[in-house]
């Protein structure tokens, strides 16, 4: 019998992956002594590819993995759909173990719960768009009828109608991605998972294309793992991100806590240059009501302008400017809990929290 799990869309344990042959010696070494990787290599000629992993992933998100080339971050993908073994650690989906599924099983798990997308759409060039996003199904043996109906609702997601009798050569690089996008969802799988699948394509493109996921995730409510290097479009698609480094999760968190609150000098670093505008919201830079009350007790707070406890800084920017005030009530449930200032704003959009403001 299957080992069960809670019945999250993704759970990981202490995932280790360790690639060479005296595998089983680096592992033991890692787990008695802490060994690091450049140990590793030097003393057993592996080299560790993901170091005791652990996170889940909540049904309908975007979880985000991002870290520079060797970070471990694809080879943590194809741990989740057991393309890769691990040497060490549990992958659950949808609760189930899927380390104890024989090939069949596993094979099944692959072709009906999970959709891969790449960085190379791996298209049949003699296949037209139809058939290449039929391709799953034809291997399943759908019925055709139920098959025409998938086709016809991916082509339609992904904004290909029209196209349909086009081959890959005829297509661009950002349409045969949306291709590659299709197929994948024609299967209608629960679990999204995409290795860095627009990182080949122009900006221009590659934003489009961003913009087009967000709007097809919100239709479809899918849970998606989404690999890449730029931390710009983690923060752009994600709910949650995890930043790797040496095959570690050195951070989960939303963007606003991975921007403001980074866990160490290397994280730091990748936020440096990031816009904090669409990020970081009214709770992070309002004091809180009672405090702003216990030293200005005779302050009239009833008719200054009013926001959103999760409006961003650009807005309460725009509204600060426009309303001509100096002060902001942050209303949550028809209640006023905070109060933004100027200064705890301006102070917000350089980088600090309200915590580092001595004053009102």
């Amino acid at each position: 019998m299957n080992n069960q799990s809670d019945s999250l869309p993704v759970k990981c344990q202490h995932l280790w992956k360790i690639f060479g042959l005296r595998e089983e010696e680096a592992l033991s070494a890692c787990l008695a002594e802490g060994v690091d990787k450049d140990y590793c290599l030097s003393n057993f000629d592996c080299i560790i590819g993901v170091r005791d992993v652990s996170f889940t992933i909540n049904q309908g998100e975007i979880f985000c993995i991002m870290g520079l080339s060797g970070s471990g971050k694809s080879t943590l993908l194809r741990l989740i759909n057991r393309l890769i073994k691990p040497s060490r650690g549990t992958v659950f989906i949808n609760g189930e173990d899927i380390g104890t599924l024989r090939k069949k099983e596993l094979h099944l798990l692959r072709n009906d719960k999970i959709g891969m997308v790449f960085q190379n759409p791996a298209l049949w060039p003699h296949r037209n768009i139809r058939k290449n996003i039929s391709f799953g199904l034809e291997v399943r043996k759908i019925d055709k009828k139920v098959q025409n109906q998938a086709v016809d609702r991916a082509i339609d997601l992904v904004k290909l109608s029209g196209y349909e009798n086009y081959y890959p050569k005829q297509l661009s690089g950002g349409m045969q991605q949306r291709v590659g996008l299709a197929r994948a969802l024609a299967s209608d799988p629960d679990i999204l998972l995409m290795d860095e699948p627009f990182s080949a394509l122009d900006p221009l493109i590659r934003r489009k294309l961003q913009d087009q996921f967000l709007d097809i995730s919100s239709i479809m409510n899918k849970t998606t793992l989404f690999i890449t290097h730029d931390l710009d479009e983690a923060i752009r698609l994600g709910d949650r991100i995890a930043i790797m480094k040496d095959g570690v999760l050195v951070q989960v968190g939303t963007p606003e806590e991975i921007v403001t609150n980074p866990a160490d000098d290397y994280v730091a670093d990748f936020v440096a240059g990031i816009s904090r505008l669409h990020l970081v919201y009214a709770h992070k830079v309002m004091y809180p009501v009672e405090q702003y009350q216990s030293l200005y007790p005779d302050e009239n707070l009833v008719n200054i302008p009013q926001v959103g406890n999760d409006d961003d800084l650009y807005k309460l920017t725009d509204i600060m400017v426009e309303s001509d005030v100096n002060k902001l009530a942050v209303v949550r449930d028809g209640r006023t809990i905070g109060i933004i200032t100027r200064r705890s704003l301006l102070r917000g959009i350089q980088g600090f929290t309200i915590e580092d403001v001595d004053t009102p």
